[in-house]
């Protein structure tokens, strides 16, 4: 998305009439969605209707006789349970060019998702996907935002919008194609939605006024906490919240360059605007005052942050929440990823979204089976709250029965849907048959460390050897304060009993004796920021560099402890 967008139809963030019809919209999106909740069954059937009928004769779709297909049941034994790989071939015929091959519709851009393996993915997104699957749950993603917090619009610059990432010049599919990230695409200018234009992109550095490198991830990111630090921000949206753990830190990392900056009135060197003195000795008041400045420090009407809020991130957010400001809300983000969504929280609830009914076909199977092609599949009515489930989807858009690689736990219900949270990616850490997936993991470490009254900036871990040569979990530990030894034994012990609690796997591996005792490596209270900031150095954009749990590649577990453990 561009600043651009946001005046398509004449106006601006800045202009009344424009705030008054978007938020009309986020609402009335809402009410829709709340109002489809009175028959979600009804709903799941029309999105099979509408996609049988609008894709049938598409070469998947007769490849897969959409046209004989009437039921759900029809639908699971035409159409495989399958990956991004399964339908890799088919997708790349439509990146090359190819028409009518998953959809009816022509794909305007794909979208980029980096997978398990590192490869980047080719989501098709085509018009009919937007206006069915994608706006809907879009707008209504922002209803408890803008409905509690409303002078978040007050200003386009009240809010900084780290995931906004407008870029000039977009890498392309074979057939050109636009093939970037869902935070990089003007929505009004591919799909005619001038309003979707977020909160924050109109704001000064929504378009970097000074010539910026488009793979320059970390100058961009200063140039715009540079600008930032003159205007009154009340929000910060991040979507993944690695970015938003990440700010506090920068602000720190680069506080000298900032307010020099200020003081000269240049923006990455660059002439600007005219010096204000008066706003850079404000600056270095605080920190001769703080020694270390938080957001807290420069915007002190700091309101709300919007991210996903499970995962690793449970582990550091209630900590990081507070060096934004006292009061300052969590909000979560959508339950989604690049291929469609799964959940949206319609209310303040801290970590659920309720399932939207009305965007894809939904099925969910048990999160500690393995998934195949014809694995037996629940329907949203049959989930049980307190269980984790493998995610299932197909939409119009042109992903049939295709397993995202996420895991969701169901909060509980609502309104008759349920109501889910992220828990972590499928992958399984499986070296002696304990089968860990990130959900047993967190759950296993929010117990160990509760019990001890201790807490962690982040943690990570592999699969090493003990001395006998036997296989045995190393945690990379990175906490706020210093743990004693004594605190440490006892974490690693409750650990090591909450893991066998959460897994049946990992406690039969360890009573037989085929997997290690954990063991922790303490490291540098900053180490994951300082590897975080590794990574995007390298060029892969923020939104991708996200928290990862299982890290058994040896290059990047050295680049996280190496001069860091203790």
């Amino acid at each position: 998305m561009t600043t651009s967008e946001t005046r398509q139809d004449g106006l601006s963030w800045a202009d009344p009439e424009r705030i008054e019809r978007y938020r009309s919209r986020v609402f009335a999106e809402r009410a829709r969605l709340r109002a489809a909740f009175a028959d979600p069954a009804g709903h799941q059937r029309r999105v099979l209707e509408d996609l049988l009928a609008f894709n049938a004769d598409t070469a998947y779709g007769r490849a897969h006789g959409f046209a004989r297909i009437r039921t759900l049941d029809d639908w699971r034994k035409a159409v495989p349970v399958q990956d991004y790989s399964g339908l890799a071939p088919w997708i790349e015929r439509a990146a090359a060019g190819e028409d009518n091959v998953l959809t009816a519709d022509k794909p305007t851009v794909f979208f980029t998702s980096s997978g398990s393996t590192g490869a980047h993915k080719k989501i098709p997104v085509t018009p009919q996907f937007m206006g069915t699957t994608f706006f809907p749950f879009y707008y209504a993603a922002w209803a408890p935002l803008i409905e509690h917090f409303p002078d978040v619009l007050a200003r386009p610059d009240a809010v900084l919008n780290l995931k906004h990432d407008p870029i000039a010049a977009p890498p392309t599919t074979a057939s050109g194609k636009p093939h970037v990230g869902a935070s990089q695409v003007d929505f009004g200018a591919r799909f005619g939605e001038p309003l979707s234009a977020e909160p924050g992109t109109s704001a000064p550095w929504a378009t970097l006024p000074v010539p910026v490198a488009a793979d320059a991830h970390l100058e961009k990111m200063y140039l715009r906490l540079r600008l930032a630090v003159e205007s009154d921000v009340r929000c910060v949206i991040g979507i993944n919240p690695a970015m938003v753990a990440a700010l506090p830190y920068q602000l720190n990392l680069w506080w000298e360059r900032i307010v020099q900056e200020v003081r000269d009135g240049t923006l990455g060197g660059h002439p600007y605007r005219s010096p204000n003195p008066e706003r850079a000795r404000e600056l270095d008041r605080l920190a001769a005052h703080f020694g270390r400045v938080w957001p807290a420090h420069i915007w002190p009407r700091m309101r709300a942050l919007f991210c996903w809020t499970t995962g690793l991130a449970s582990l550091y957010l209630p900590r990081l929440r507070e060096e934004f400001g006292p009061g300052v809300t969590l909000l979560p983000a959508p339950v989604a990823a690049s291929e469609g969504p799964t959940g949206v929280a319609l209310d303040r609830h801290p970590t659920a979204g309720s399932l939207v009914v009305t965007a894809s076909v939904y099925e969910f199977a048990d999160a500690d089976a393995d998934l195949t092609p014809d694995t037996p599949t629940l329907q949203p009515h049959e989930l049980e709250v307190g269980r984790d489930y493998h995610t299932v989807f197909s939409h119009i858009g042109g992903l049939y029965r295709y397993a995202v690689g996420d895991v969701v736990r169901v909060v509980d219900r609502e309104d008759g849907v349920p109501r889910l949270e992220y828990t972590g990616r499928s992958t399984l850490s499986d070296a002696a048959g304990e089968r860990l997936r990130d959900a047993h993991v967190l759950r296993a470490l929010s117990t160990a460390l509760a019990a001890g009254g201790l807490e962690l900036r982040n943690t990570a871990c592999r699969v090493t050897h003990d001395q006998h040569g036997t296989p045995a979990y190393q945690f990379a530990l990175a906490s706020a304060t210093p743990w004693s030894g004594d605190e440490t034994e006892a974490f690693l012990k409750r650990l090591d009993h909450a893991l066998a609690h959460e897994s049946p796997g990992y406690r039969h591996a360890r009573t037989q004796h085929r997997l290690g005792a954990p063991t922790g490596l303490h490291l540098h209270p900053d180490a994951f920021l300082d590897d975080w900031h590794a990574a995007v150095a390298t060029g892969v954009r923020p939104t991708q560099v996200k928290d990862r749990l299982f890290r058994q590649d040896p290059a990047q577990w050295q680049r996280l402890t190496d001069g860091n453990g203790s």
